[in-house]
Parts: structure tokens; C-alpha cells; sequence
């Protein structure tokens, strides 16, 4: 991020436009929706500019400004169509101390206008670095059919009940007064009474709030999906929005985790093969220690939490604490795994069934039963399978698979990096090292990726750390 975005306060404060151009119309009549002083300096002003004058709204000096004219200006925009001119003018407004803008001009100005949807006071600002100004315009639209045109008076009213809502417990209570205010209670009490109408909804929410106990903590235990915040489902991003604690897998990446309301605090409970892990009694110990304060805490897992996620050991834990809680499927690595190959995980003809393994347990090595995962046909997707690849191949050909059974390996799937690696059962060990991809990654054994999805690329310089798929 080039540009970092503020709303700047320009109650009584000095905005200079220096030309009485188009240019510099388009950004008066953006300046004209604040409370700034706005003067207009260039010469041949048109009509608009003359009327605005007249009507007091703005100073109009019929010449350009010299350096003495904009000491004092919080603001300065350039729009005299001459572009020595305004660069030379961008001088000696820094030099007064001003924020130069440019317009239309990234390279030069210190500041860029978002395009902006006006609910004053609710406005949202888009930008694009300047990159993209027809995108902005679009998304723009977007926003402005999204927010209902009386959103900016129902949010004036809600200012007037700051006080009294801060007297309602912190957390969910009060959370869910303001959802109700801004939500569609609050919009059709506007829409059919007005002003007053809405004022008497907030009255009446406020005093249905402050007859509510607090609601006792609970725990959300969900699917994070493959790594794709795309791929979460509504529930998911409804309880991250909500959630007070969100305590979370090493897994799980950063974009996902954004969806988390700001206020809400993240904690990495990761499991590292072969490094620092957090106890699993210790997971269960903090689930319970917060809800217990009331919190609503999302346990969000990579994947599906009901796949190799010890799910039944924090079931468990929370039932013994008499903790409610609710789980919310992910999308699993498999299903992701199999949309990046372009393929699919059962075929009429080919195999009737789909086998989830895993290629450690508690004792290392998982055994499997190998006689039935030989037979031809069969599909497999192994979790946690790539230090156990010799080990599973090994297995398999003993038992009788065909060694060119196809396998592939999908590494980071459904991310930026994703990337597949396809072979078949004899030289998986050998690929994989000779691949050197980093990574989680997940195993599908008997499938092959589309010919329009293998994307199997030369080894990289060096090979950085292999992890196991999120589930």
C-alpha cells in the first residue's frame, strides 16, 4: 500500500484550487460537501465558478496565486491544464507547508481523492493508487446500491445513543443493539416514521438491550477451508465477524484471519512436525478459560475440522466444562486439491468409493490396509503423507498396486502458490525430492490431474521447508 488512506478534518481549514478549469470544477464540487474555506485562483472563471462566489460559498481570485497567497492552505490542488505551471506552483505550495495534489497527476502529488459514496457521516473512500480510476468508479456504484440513502441520518441518531449503549455489557450485548440499529429494524423504523420514527426503534432496542442477561460464552469450532478466503463458507465469515477470541492453526493464513473483526483477539495455537507445538490439553484449557469469561471463541481449523483435527478431544474438553458449542464445516484439501487438477474424486467405472488417510499416527508410520488401497482403481487422499511418501510406496507396491498407478500432490492448493506435482506410485519418492516444493500439501493417490491443470515445474534453487496439508 503506496497510499495510506485518512480521513482528514477540514473544519475552517484553507483548500486552495489553483485554475478555474474543468479539472479543478470536478474537485470544487467534491470540496463543496465539507466545511472547508475554498478558495479558486485562476483566470477566465466560468459561470459555475461566478455564481458559487457570488452565493459566498467560495473566494474567487480571478489569477493564479503567488507564493505569499498560499501560506496558511492545508491543501493545495493543481489544475491550471499547464502542467510547468503546476509543477512550478507545487513548489511553492510545499513550501507554504501545503499538501500538494496534482490532478490527474500521481507522480508529483502527496496526496490522492478517493472516489467517495457520501452518507455523511458515513462516507466510504475507494482507491486504486491512481492505477485504475474506472475500477474505482465501478466499485463505487457497487457501494452506493449496497447503502441505503438514509443511512447517514439513522447513523446521526445512533450518535446520540453512544452513552447509553456503553452502559450495556461489553461483547455481544452491545454488538448486537447496534447490528439491530443498523440492520433492517433500524432501516424500516426510518423508512416508515422518518427521524422520529427511527429515534423511538432505537429507544425501544436500547431498553430491550438492557433487560438481556449477557449471553453465556460459547465456542465455534471451524472449517478455515484450504487457505482460499473465497472458499469460507458464510458461516464462517458471519462468526470470524463476530467472534471476541479467534484462536487459531499455524495453517491458517493471514488473508482469512483479515476477516476477523479488529477488535478481536488472535491467538496461534500451531503444531510444528518436529518443533515447538502447543498441547493439545493446553488448546482445550484456553477454549474453555474464555468462554468462560463470556467470550465467543472461534476455534478456526485448517481445512475441515472433522478431518484428522482431533475435533472429538476439544468435544470433549468442552462438554466436561459445560461449554455449548457448535461446528462449522471447511472445504478439506481433498476437494480443493481435486478442483485444481480439474478432476474427480469418484468415477462411475473407476472407483466407488474415496478413501481419507492419514500417513502418521500417534505411533508414526500409519498402517493401512494396503491389500484393499492396491486394487486397481482405487483413490486415496493421504493427509500429512509427504515424510511417509517412501513409506507409503513402499507399502503399496508391495501389496500389489501397479507401479505407474498415477499420484499427484498438490502443494499450497487453492493459494497463490498452489502448484501440482504429478507422477505415478514408482517415482513419487523420487519426484518429490527432485520437485523440492514447499509447502502444505495433500496426496492423491490413483488420480491424475487434466491436462490443462498439471503444472509440474522445474525444482527450484533450493528447497525450503515441506509442511502437511491443512485438512
Amino acid at each position: 500500500m503506496q497510499h495510506f488512506p485518512i480521513y482528514l478534518d477540514l473544519s475552517g481549514a484553507r483548500v486552495v484550487i489553483c485554475g478555474a478549469t474543468e479539472a479543478g470544477l470536478a474537485k470544487l464540487r467534491l470540496l463543496l460537501r465539507t466545511s472547508a474555506r475554498i478558495e479558486v485562483w485562476g483566470a477566465d472563471p466560468g459561470a459555475e465558478f461566478v455564481t458559487l462566489a457570488a452565493q459566498g460559498r467560495i473566494t474567487l481570485v480571478p489569477r493564479l496565486p503567488e507564493a505569499a497567497d498560499l501560506a496558511g492552505a492545508r491543501l493545495i490542488y493543481l489544475a491550471t491544464g499547464d502542467a510547468a505551471q503546476d509543477r512550478a506552483l507545487a513548489g511553492l505550495g510545499r513550501a507554504a507547508g501545503a499538501l500538494v495534489n496534482i490532478v490527474d497527476v500521481m507522480d508529483g502529488s502527496d496526496f490522492i481523492t478517493p472516489a467517495i459514496v457520501d452518507r455523511d457521516p458515513v462516507t466510504v473512500a475507494i482507491g486504486t493508487e491512481g492505477t485504475a480510476p474506472v475500477l474505482a468508479r465501478q466499485i463505487k456504484a457497487r457501494v452506493e446500491a449496497m447503502l441505503p440513502t438514509g443511512l447517514g441520518t439513522l447513523a446521526r441518531l445512533a450518535g446520540a445513543f453512544r452513552a447509553a449503549a456503553e452502559a450495556l455489557p461489553a461483547g455481544r450485548v452491545r454488538r448486537r443493539f447496534w447490528a439491530r440499529v443498523f440492520g433492517a429494524e433500524g432501516d424500516a423504523a426510518l423508512r416508515a416514521g422518518g427521524a422520529e420514527g427511527a429515534r423511538a426503534a432505537l429507544d425501544r432496542l436500547l431498553a430491550e438491550a438492557e433487560a438481556d442477561a449477557p449471553p453465556p460464552g460459547r465456542v465455534a469450532i471451524v472449517g478455515a477451508g484450504p487457505g482460499d478466503p473465497e472458499l469460507l463458507t458464510l458461516r464462517a465469515r458471519r462468526l470470524l465477524h463476530d467472534a471476541d477470541v479467534v484462536i487459531h492453526d499455524r495453517l491458517v493464513p493471514g488473508a482469512v484471519l483479515e476477516l476477523a473483526r479488529r477488535e478481536a483477539r488472535i491467538i496461534e495455537v500451531g503444531k510444528t512436525p518436529g518443533g515447538p507445538s502447543w498441547p493439545q490439553e493446553a488448546i482445550n484449557a484456553l477454549m474453555v478459560a474464555e468462554a468462560r469469561q463470556g467470550a465467543l471463541v472461534v476455534r478456526l481449523k485448517s481445512g475441515d475440522p472433522g478431518l484428522f483435527g482431533r475435533l472429538e478431544e476439544e468435544i470433549a474438553a468442552l462438554d466436561a466444562a459445560g461449554i455449548g458449542f457448535e461446528i462449522v464445516p471447511g472445504l478439506t484439501a481433498a476437494s480443493a486439491a481435486a478442483a485444481a487438477m480439474k478432476a474427480s474424486l469418484t468415477r462411475r467405472g473407476r472407483n466407488s468409493e474415496l478413501r481419507l488417510l492419514t500417513g502418521h499416527d500417534i505411533n508414526g508410520f500409519a498402517e493401512q490396509d494396503w491389500r484393499a488401497l492396491a486394487r486397481p482403481g482405487t483413490v486415496a487422499a493421504i493427509y500429512m503423507g509427504l515424510g511417509a511418501a517412501r513409506f507409503l510406496q513402499g507399502r503399496l507396491m508391495m501389496h500389489g498396486a501397479d507401479p505407474a498407478t498415477p499420484v499427484t500432490v498438490a502443494f499450497n492448493v487453492a493459494r497463490p502458490d498452489q502448484r501440482l506435482i504429478a507422477t505415478r506410485l514408482d517415482m513419487l519418492a523420487a519426484d518429490l525430492a527432485t520437485a523440492q516444493a514447499g509447502g502444505t500439501a495433500v496426496i492423491l493417490f490413483g488420480l491424475a490431474p487434466h491436462r490443462t491443470a498439471a503444472t509440474r515445474a522445474p525444482a527450484p534453487a533450493a528447497a525450503p521447508a515441506i509442511a502437511e496439508a491443512g485438512r
